[in-house]
């Protein structure tokens, strides 16, 4: 990231920007889906409630004394924001303290019955479980007879798009790059990626994984196919430790995906047997730093985490919250260039992202220009769009 980054950092206290309407709308619909997922007690509907008047009209409060990362989130910014409106501070940092209050509020981290018990789960299980997940899981028997550069195609762009469905993996290259008026794949670093990961490869991906449900699954069948294919040797997919942003996946989420696919019909269990497999014998590994919840971007990441990715072959970064954390949660020029905001990562990488907030680089005059002219502001936002980037 530039020294002196001049592109503003995003922050929520504007009225009708996408951060306030994340803060004033979001928030408060994600507050009452949590209330109505479990059968909470009276401690915890009161905790709710008071997080709900604080994030409409109070201000940020500091974590109870006892809590077990309250140390961290001190280091993390909290002794500087605590006091201030959940609109007035940077929108990662405020996003992301949202979803640790309320865990508070539920009695994640204290002892009792409701300890550990991810308040996010139902709707995960339900999307897991859906029809849809049934239509394109089956959709991977029609992959089996095609060569193999157009199933790594194919299984790329799945977990490009994520859930979905329309696309998924029936999504070619060229469907990708197709349909009017402004292509919806608006930066294409395809074949430098593969370059980075040869079928001769005999090295490591990270993968650093965005949603449960119907994202990582897609996830997880390339993760399989990079290792069936001889492309890399080892691969270790970051998670969150604990639950995050509603459908952040867990550890508990990459398990359930598993079981999900070993389950299925056809080829989905063969490849849910080979991630189970990989899982056991040490080349696929599950890693959950503390600091993938933090309200931080990457350029801040701890020593080893550094270590970590300057080791690998590649890193890829799925999905919006990790693109705005690898480049700096600001309000970039979309023609800045992505090596410009990147430069501080310690290895090659690679950004797979549906855009769903304001901040973009990378872009070409021409195609920021024809996507204002079609669509104004909303192409940022809608998740119409996706984008392959790759930086060295």
């Amino acid at each position: 990231m530039p020294a002196n980054p001049s592109a503003p950092v995003l922050v929520g206290d504007e009225p009708g920007s996408f951060p306030h309407s994340v803060l004033a709308e979001r928030h408060p619909a994600v507050i009452r889906q949590v209330r109505d997922a479990f059968p909470y007690g009276p401690g915890q509907h009161r905790a709710l409630d008071a997080l709900l008047e604080s994030c409409a009209e109070g201000v940020i409060d500091d974590l109870p004394a006892a809590a077990p990362d309250r140390d961290r989130w001190q280091d993390w910014g909290l002794g500087q924001y605590a006091g201030h409106s959940w609109f007035d501070v940077p929108w990662l940092w405020s996003e992301s303290y949202f979803y640790r209050r309320l865990l508070e509020a539920v009695g994640y981290f204290a002892p009792g019955p409701w300890q550990g018990i991810d308040p996010f789960r139902p709707s995960k299980l339900a999307e897991l479980d859906s029809p849809e997940t049934d239509e394109e899981l089956a959709a991977l028997d029609e992959l089996g007879g095609k060569p193999a550069a157009e199933r790594a195609d194919a299984l790329l762009h799945g977990s490009l798009w994520g859930n979905r469905a329309d696309l998924g993996f029936r999504l070619s290259a060229g469907g990708a790059e197709a349909g009017p008026p402004v292509p919806a794949l608006v930066a294409d670093d395809r074949e430098a990626l593969w370059s980075l990961l040869p079928p001769s490869g005999s090295g490591t991906l990270c993968l650093v994984a965005d949603n449960a449900g119907r994202e990582l699954v897609p996830d997880l069948l390339l993760v399989a196919h990079l290792l069936a294919q001889g492309r890399v040797r080892r691969a270790v997919l970051h998670v969150k430790p604990y639950p995050y942003y509603v459908s952040d996946a867990t550890t508990a989420d990459v398990v359930d995906a598993v079981r999900r696919l070993t389950a299925a019909p056809g080829a989905a269990a063969e490849h849910g047997r080979r991630l189970w497999a990989a899982m056991a014998d040490g080349r696929l590994t599950v890693r959950a730093h503390p600091f993938s919840c933090a309200p931080l971007p990457y350029a801040d990441m701890p020593a080893d985490l550094r270590e970590e990715f300057a080791a690998a072959t590649l890193t890829v970064f799925k999905g919006d919250l990790n693109y705005r954390r690898l480049v700096g949660d600001r309000l970039w020029p979309p023609t800045t260039p992505f090596a410009d905001t990147t430069g501080y990562f310690p290895g090659p990488l690679a950004a797979l992202r549906t855009l769903k907030s304001d901040v973009i680089t990378g872009l070409d005059a021409d195609t920021e220009a024809a996507l204002d002219a079609a669509e104004g502001e909303r192409w940022r936002v809608a998740g119409t769009h996706a984008l392959i980037q790759v930086g060295t």
